[in-house]
């Protein structure tokens, strides 16, 4: 999860829509790069020169916390460590690791399985992860060996330590379905310490969204239709005081033969999904907990995905694949966040 190697794992389309015209508040954008792709924050209110630049750096700094925790491609992070090591004790990282592989767990437990942040051995094999790319599908017997090395309930949290287990020394953690979401919600975090109460912050199109924009409005973000080129766009949300993201099979993906390989997934068959789910946006308090469910639905695909969501009052939009196009599902928790405008 470098600044400059993480493939984009949870591809979405959410993007900022400018404002024109009206009583304008102050606004201000702090950008960079983290995490192989681009984070932006959004602040519309008033802030001096060197707020900004005090902000700036304290923005530089969570993020690269964030990637020292949780990026498989540093050797020396939290994650890259325990997934290193041969003990099969309690082995100790920071708080916020521990926390990220809970609530991780959390959703791994909900949708049984289909999110599951063990799903490393699989992303590695497919060329998805920090080694090699692939451009030809892997040989049947290394599908089934890293499925003998997948599986969440082998993947134990102690926070109260703080502390990870695992019950082999080969499981293999990846967070980085997961962690563009986490990152934002650590900016919000830091945002709300600073009472700053105007304000969207994105990582990687994930986003977290407080107040009001320079047009003291709510934040307009669009969702973008699944196409391979260009950056249509399928609908325009309007939120405050929430975040959204979107999982796509979209743009991260190789051909063989004539058949189409996703970087999506499935930890429980160990190959990338074949059903016609193109997109899922999920729309929650926390942006992390948002990003890891539309990778879950996303998973689940356009049946079991939508039962789910709909089961458990989850806004979620979905967009599916078919012959005249794009069909769009959207569950009636998201309609009555779109209509509480």
């Amino acid at each position: 999860m470098s600044r400059h190697h993480l493939p984009l794992v949870a591809l979405t389309g959410a993007l900022l829509l400018a404002s024109c015209g009206g009583d304008r508040a102050p606004q201000y954008e702090l950008a960079g790069a983290t995490m192989g792709t681009r984070f932006s924050v959004q602040i519309a209110q008033p802030l001096t020169g060197p707020e900004q630049a005090e902000l700036q750096q304290e923005i530089d700094g969570a993020l690269e916390s964030v990637e020292q925790a949780m990026s498989t491609y540093l050797l020396q992070s939290d994650i890259s460590k325990f997934n290193a090591s041969p003990s099969t004790g309690w082995f100790g990282v920071s708080e916020s690791t521990c926390r990220a592989v809970e609530v991780a767990l959390g959703v791994s437990r909900l949708t049984a399985g289909a999110f599951d942040v063990t799903i490393g051995p699989l992303v590695n094999l497919w060329g998805f992860g920090p080694e090699a790319v692939r451009l030809r599908p892997p040989p049947e017997a290394d599908i089934r060996a890293a499925l003998e090395r997948v599986g969440f309930t082998r993947l134990h949290a102690d926070c109260a330590r703080p502390a990870l287990r695992k019950d082999s020394a080969d499981v293999y953690v990846d967070l980085s379905a997961y962690a563009k979401g986490y990152a934002v919600d650590r900016l919000a975090e830091l945002l709300d310490a600073r009472d700053i109460r105007q304000y969207l912050v994105e990582v990687g199109g994930e986003l977290r969204m407080r107040g009001l924009d320079a047009e003291r409005e709510l934040w307009s973000v669009a969702i973008e239709t699944p196409a391979e080129t260009g950056r249509p766009v399928s609908r325009i949300v309007r939120l405050t005081d929430k975040a959204m993201a979107t999982s796509g099979d979209y743009r991260n993906f190789f051909e063989y033969e004539g058949q189409r390989y996703s970087h999506t997934i499935d930890p429980r068959s160990g190959r990338p999904t074949t059903h016609n789910l193109a997109s899922v946006t999920v729309i929650d308090e926390s942006a992390a907990l948002a990003d890891a469910m539309a990778t879950a639905l996303l998973i689940l695909g356009p049946d079991k995905g939508f039962e789910l969501a709909s089961r458990e009052e989850i806004p979620a939009y979905f967009q599916l694949r078919t012959a005249g196009g794009f069909e769009e599902r959207s569950t009636p928790a998201f309609r009555a966040v779109e209509s509480h405008r």
